[in-house]
């Protein structure tokens, strides 16, 4: 499972939406506003409060591949779609 947590104000969080959709993966959307209760949950499991974080598998420390440009850095080397096809 691949999550994206990401808010509507935030062009970082469309695009990683659209990469991850041309890679031809689904994945769920956690929509947060800022200090919103739902972000605060996500803060307190990985320490960041900036959107979009992206997560392969559940949403923890552990398995955050980061914003928009790290995983754009990833797929241009060929590692993204090996990454999310181990979270089917």
């Amino acid at each position: 499972m691949i999550t994206v947590v990401s808010s509507d104000m935030c062009p970082y969080c469309t695009m990683a939406k659209k990469l991850i959709q041309e890679l031809g993966f689904q994945y769920t959307e956690v929509k947060v506003n800022m200090w919103s209760p739902k972000l605060m949950k996500i803060v307190q499991k990985t320490g960041f409060m900036s959107v979009p974080q992206i997560f392969a598998w559940d949403i923890s420390k552990e398995n955050l591949l980061w914003w928009f440009d790290d995983i754009n850095a990833l797929n241009n080397k060929w590692k993204l779609v090996d990454i999310f096809n181990n979270t089917k």
